[in-house]
């Protein structure tokens, strides 16, 4: 009954609770489908042979009860000839097979229960391997789905550096740009500066020019002033 003791543990067994557990899910269920299907085709042979060990124990009960029938009914029939001596030896014979029975009975009683319970497990097995092979596909979907979830969000990270990349680069074009508006206002400012010292030059020498042509005209004026007095005088 070492079958019995092994497979106990199938009859307690949570697929889903082993499922839950694995580290990787699509490996554990191929692993436990090939495990399960292991296991039946054990619990199959062990099954039948302790069924058979009940049709066997089953028969040698039914062949004692027979027999002892039988010997009743030939006592009785031994009488009914007035034979007490063969009567005696039917009976005696009823009485060596009906020792037995107990024995017989609880020997049919004991393979039946293990018949049962190899029944119950085989039963458990078969629909514990229905359920992984109608989940296989589902879970396996799922475990696809999940991995190009993560693919997908690989790239996400990748798309948000590129991203990244593009503010810096437009960052970068933004400071070029400040610095050539700067440079190009800073040529203005030089260029209005040169401007301004050539006119402020331009008026001095201008004004410069006037004041001497005055002066000279000043003095023209006064000299022709006192030149006509002194004719007068």
């Amino acid at each position: 009954m070492g079958i019995l003791t092994r497979f106990r543990d199938i009859m307690s067994s949570n697929i889903n609770a082993l499922l839950d557990k694995a580290e990787d899910p699509e490996k554990m269920i191929d692993q436990c489908l090939r495990n399960l299907n292991s296991d039946l085709g054990k619990v199959k042979s062990e099954t039948a042979a302790i069924m058979a060990e009940e049709q066997r124990a089953k028969r040698a009960l039914d062949e004692c009860n027979g027999e002892i029938d039988e010997m009743q009914k030939f006592a009785i029939k031994a009488l009914e000839a007035n034979n007490e001596a063969d009567a005696r030896k039917f009976l005696e014979r009823k009485a060596s097979l009906a020792s037995k029975q107990p024995g017989l009975a609880e020997a049919y009683d004991l393979a039946k229960t293990n018949a049962a319970h190899m029944r119950q497990m085989h039963d458990k097995l078969v629909g514990d391997i229905g359920e992984l092979e109608s989940r296989k596909d589902m879970i396996k979907g799922k475990l696809a789905v999940a991995k190009t979830q993560e693919r997908i969000n690989k790239m996400g990270s990748t798309v948000a550096g590129a991203n990244n990349s593009i503010a810096s680069f437009e960052k970068y074009e933004d400071m070029a740009d400040r610095a050539l508006d700067k440079a190009n206002a800073m040529a203005e400012l030089n260029r209005s500066s040169s401007d301004q010292s050539i006119e402020d030059l331009t008026k001095k020498y201008t004004t410069d020019i006037s004041v001497d042509d005055e002066l000279a005209a000043l003095k023209a004026s006064v000299s022709s002033g006192k030149s006509a007095d002194d004719s007068q005088a």
